[in-house]
This record gives structure tokens, sequence and C-alpha cells, in this order.
């Protein structure tokens, strides 16, 4: 994928060097998924608990009165799980991994570079540690697929 040197993507994977393009893009089609097909998020409105990461696409397009679709970190590294497998399947892991992401705390991280550069917006009470250790990579794109795919036989 080609990008635009000027823009804000581009200086952003110069400074942080261990996530490529791809890896950023993937999170923001995965927040997509995450609202759009599994109905994730709740609009604005809803009380914040304690610590919870609510994330949304910064509506670039978007009238100020529509409601936002918050999504938690958790919910998000579900998400992103669930649509890595449809994408990729069992190459799941191995594509994250090619794009420099191996745990969940890296989703963090995405997401947090992505707020910084004003691409991505959260709540006032979120926290970066609620994306670490969600899941384990090799548990979930190796062990739990595989038992799916005997499945059909």
């Amino acid at each position: 994928t080609m990008i635009d040197p000027s823009h804000k993507m581009a200086e952003l994977i110069k400074q942080d060097r261990r996530f490529r393009y791809e890896a950023y893009h993937f999170v923001f089609e995965a927040l997509n998924y995450a609202q759009s097909v599994l109905g994730y998020g709740t609009a604005a409105e809803s009380e914040p608990s304690e610590c919870a990461s609510d994330f949304d696409i910064y509506p670039e397009d978007l009238e100020d009165d529509e409601p936002q679709q918050h999504v938690t970190g958790q919910e998000l590294c579900e998400a992103i799980r669930q649509y890595a497998i449809d994408q990729y399947g069992l190459l799941a892991q191995t594509v994250l991994n090619s794009w420099g992401i191996r745990k969940t705390g890296d989703f963090g991280d995405i997401v947090f570079n992505l707020i910084r550069i004003g691409q991505m917006r959260k709540t006032s009470h979120d926290c970066r540690e609620d994306f670490d250790n969600v899941y384990d990579f090799d548990v979930v794109f190796r062990q739990q697929f595989k038992i799916e795919s005997t499945k059909r036989g």
C-alpha cells in the first residue's frame, strides 16, 4: 500500500518502526468490523466504567450530533481475533507477526499511536493496559483454530 509521505501516518511509521502500515490499516478495519458486523459499541452517552478503553474511528465525515459507537479495548481485541481468522484463517498469526504484531498489547500501542496523531479518539477513562494479555496468540490462532477446523471432517 502506498502512503502519502506528507500524511501523519507516514510520520508515525517513521517514529515507531515496530509496526507496518498494514497493521494500522488492519486495526481500523477490525474496529469497523466490531461495530458493523459484531454489533459492539455503545452510544457515547453511556456511563463509562472504571478505566474502560473506548475507541472509535476518527469521524472526519460525521456530524457532531450523530451518536458515536464506542468499543472497549477488550472488545477490539476480540474483534481483531475474529476478523483476523475470518480474513486469513490458519495464516492469521503469521500475517499479524509479519506486520510486527505479536501480542494483544501491540494492538494497544497501535491504537494509542493512532490516537496521538488524531486518527482515533478515546474517552477520558481509558487505559492502555486494557489491551494487555487479553489472549495468547498461540492459543487463539493455532490451538483453538486446529480444534475448530478438525470438526468439519
